[in-house]
């Protein structure tokens, strides 16, 4: 894990593409942030949020632009892709660095202020802290939901969020203890409940191209948000990511019966029947040949 490398803090606009550069060397997914903390589109659409992505874009936007250059989903390890014309660019406008901790394998429990600090000396056990600007960044390893205002003053973030680069921090990381678990399973999930749809996975046989463990997690995520942030157009919305999700992980085998009940799920959240659910993949698969 990138915090355990001592990497040196330096916010100087000149100097983030080289410490993202680094960083994303040491496993860290990095993304651009502006000075006041929020991710900036790295595509001519979604440059100055003309896509109509949300206002704090912590999640995907609803935009149509292909790549995942909104917040979280856009943060990378790939060198080439930290280098490219738009990033560097990006890198330009940026104020810090952000990370995505899920992306990474950890879990940021973000205490924002002096009294949740406090809190957390009494309650949880030591880990790798880093000093931020009201209050302190607890870091552990391994992840979980990301849940803000789990009590007051204390966001969890680690899947589908991202954080702030503040340096390596000090302390030796330790696991992602029970109680922040448990107040992570306390805060419901948005929407109703779904009914659960037995859809079998694709049968596998072709090339596998997920590149690290947390490559086909990302893309599920990606399609969870993707759906969950439609607007209008459920339907199609639905169909077009299920298509999407098929035609890159459904050959290979990777794809299992618990990922595609994610996909469901998320659909029936936004008034899809499990019917539609079924129909649409169905449809998908056998757009793709399968």
């Amino acid at each position: 894990m990138t915090h355990a490398t001592p990497v040196r803090r330096d916010a100087r606009p000149g100097s983030l593409l080289n410490l993202a550069l680094a960083l994303a060397a040491g496993g860290l997914p990095v993304l651009p942030l502006s000075a006041d903390k929020r991710p900036l589109g790295n595509c001519p659409d979604c440059t100055g949020n003309r896509c109509g992505g949300r206002p704090n874009m912590k999640t995907p936007g609803p935009c149509a632009c292909s790549a995942p250059c909104h917040a979280w989903a856009a943060a990378t390890t790939d060198p080439h892709v930290v280098t490219l014309p738009l990033w560097r660019r990006a890198w330009d406008r940026a104020g810090v660095i952000g990370y995505h901790p899920g992306g990474a394998g950890v879990t940021v429990v973000d205490l924002d202020d002096a009294a949740a600090v406090d809190w957390a000396r009494a309650s949880l056990p030591p880990t790798t802290t880093v000093a931020t600007t009201r209050g302190e960044h607890w870091i552990y390893s391994g992840t979980v939901r990301s849940v803000n205002r789990v009590r007051e003053g204390v966001d969890i973030k680690s899947i589908m969020s991202y954080a702030r680069w503040l340096g390596p921090g000090t302390g030796a990381m330790t696991a992602v203890p029970a109680l922040v678990h448990e107040m992570v399973e306390k805060k419901p999930a948005a929407g109703p409940a779904p009914r659960p749809v037995a859809v079998p996975a694709p049968a596998g046989g072709g090339r596998c191209p997920h590149r690290s463990p947390t490559y086909l997690e990302r893309g599920i995520a990606m399609a969870e948000q993707r759906i969950t942030a439609a607007t209008s157009g459920v339907h199609a919305t639905v169909y077009a990511t299920f298509l999407a999700v098929l035609s890159v992980h459904g050959r290979c085998g990777c794809l299992t019966e618990t990922h595609i009940g994610r996909l469901f799920a998320a659909a029936q959240a936004k008034g899809e029947s499990p019917r539609h659910c079924t129909v649409a993949w169905s449809n998908a698969a056998t757009a793709l040949g399968m």
